[in-house]
């Protein structure tokens, strides 16, 4: 009778693949296990778990064929992200192969890489991406026993990061937002893991100076977070009035109660958009983050920004357009072929802005080192692979053309601006050599003027100097 079991082969000789071989000779049907590939030609030939190591990463297909291997897993959890990549893509090229992976998790309470479950791969797995670690010590002491105010925490990067500050143990973690759906989301996930945090609920709008100022004085918080802002650029091109009033003026509002208020620090979170902006909704971050960089200068509260390239996955990004049209069958559409930009995970984000707010002295703008941007089409390319699924003749690619105020590329920090190190080799402090503060007073000055029209053509006339 033919043998109609799963056949393994585990990449990783060490614990981790020690680890997998125990795990999978438990389940109810239990796989055939080829043996092990590794890269350290001193356990070649030699047995783990009573199993062979075959090879290393470069025989993968020539193993995987003789012994008619149907499954792969990678058991790399320590591994630098750029060499599992490389395996994966390997793996990708064999034939009906599922591959999956047992990533290292990073454990923001113990500072430890820790082997998660098995999963499928996932795109982030296949960006290199050098893990962030934290000073846990400067964290812990900044949020523990703090009352923590997170707006738009009911946003993908919002909601991770207070899931992130929840591990710190806060005196109290304020979640607020404009949608009462996805605020009511991220208060049952925290209180189902972190059931011992005192958690408060506000559905609110930063523009509106009278409710956020009570909302300062219920909770007194001492760390703000802001993350609300309008971020989608062809929406905002189009609506340029609520780009100003949300991102412009509502960070004003914030920054200002937040200095009434004696807050302890307050972070902005930017994006690279502000950098060199062509669109409304960069000029508008742009002139947010001298916004931040102007009250420090006038405030006994620290106040920092931190600038984001895109977020893998986050709503309103491609990759979940993407997902979508691959399993329409496609077209998969892109701008343009040699659109680049960069990523980040959520979860980097989200730690980034909680060791930003750690290390703050107030008035930088912090960057992480992101590697080399990622060209939109490679990106789906891989997501397609990653279906299982041939580009170009499996899923067709169609461009559309680049829309209203995006650019081919994006870029971390202006001509202007000087980078500094800090005790984290892969976050930066920017700082501008012309703050502009004179400027941005004046256009604040027009906005706040009851008699401004908010009219489209007046709006862009006024932004105009700002743009490029």
């Amino acid at each position: 009778m033919e043998d109609r079991r799963s056949r393994v082969l585990i990449v990783g000789a060490g614990l981790a693949g020690s680890l997998v071989v125990q795990s999978i000779s438990n389940l109810k049907e239990r796989p055939v296990i080829i043996g092990f590939i590794d890269d350290d030609q001193s356990k070649l030939n030699l047995e783990v778990c009573g199993l062979p190591v075959l090879g290393n990463r470069l025989d993968i297909p020539r193993i995987a064929d003789r012994h008619k291997v149907n499954e792969i897993i990678i058991a790399l959890p320590s591994a630098p992200p750029v060499e599992v990549s490389d395996i994966i893509q390997i793996c990708k090229r064999l034939a009906k192969v599922k591959i999956q992976i047992l990533p290292g998790a990073y454990d923001l309470k113990t500072g430890r890489i820790n082997p998660t479950p098995i999963r499928e791969v996932q795109l982030e797995d296949l960006l290199g991406r050098k893990s962030l670690a934290l000073d846990l010590g400067s964290i812990n002491n900044y949020l523990n026993d703090q009352v923590v105010l997170v707006t738009g925490a009911g946003g993908s990067v919002g909601m991770e990061l207070s899931a992130n500050i929840a591990n710190s143990n806060p005196g109290k973690l304020v979640l607020m937002g404009r949608g009462e759906n996805s605020i009511y989301e991220v208060e049952r996930k925290i209180k189902l893991s972190h059931p011992q945090v005192d958690i408060a609920t506000e559905i609110a709008d930063i523009r509106d100076r009278g409710r956020i100022t009570r909302l300062f004085q219920k909770y007194k918080p001492g760390v703000v977070f802001h993350a609300a802002a309008h971020k989608h650029v062809p929406y905002m091109e189009r609506i340029p009035e609520e780009a100003v009033k949300n991102n412009i003026l509502g960070t004003k509002v914030m920054c200002e109660v937040a200095h009434d208020f004696n807050c302890d620090k307050f972070v902005l979170i930017s994006t690279d958009k502000a950098v060199k902006p062509t669109s409304i909704m960069g000029v508008t971050k742009r002139i947010a983050e001298t916004i931040v960089v102007m009250m420090n200068e006038q405030s006994q509260t620290k106040f920092a920004a931190v600038r984001f390239g895109n977020i893998l996955g986050s709503r309103g990004s491609v990759i979940p357009l993407f997902e979508k049209q691959i399993a329409r069958g496609g077209p998969v559409t892109i701008t343009h072929p040699q659109m680049m930009r960069y990523f980040m995970t959520v979860g980097e984000a989200a730690l980034l802005v909680i060791q930003a707010g750690a290390i703050a002295v107030g008035g930088e703008i912090f960057v992480l080192d992101m590697g080399e941007p990622v060209c939109i089409k490679d990106l789906a390319y891989k997501l397609i692979k990653l279906n299982g699924l041939e580009p170009e003749k499996e899923i067709a690619i169609q461009y559309t053309g680049i829309r209203p105020g995006e650019k081919i590329t994006e870029v971390l920090v202006g001509d202007d601006e000087e980078v500094k190190t800090t005790q984290h080799n892969i976050i930066f402090a920017i700082y501008s050599s012309t703050k502009n503060f004179a400027r941005v007073k004046e256009l604040l000055a027009t906005l706040e003027n009851p008699s401004f029209s908010y009219a489209d053509e007046d709006i862009r006339s006024l932004l105009q100097p700002y743009l490029g």
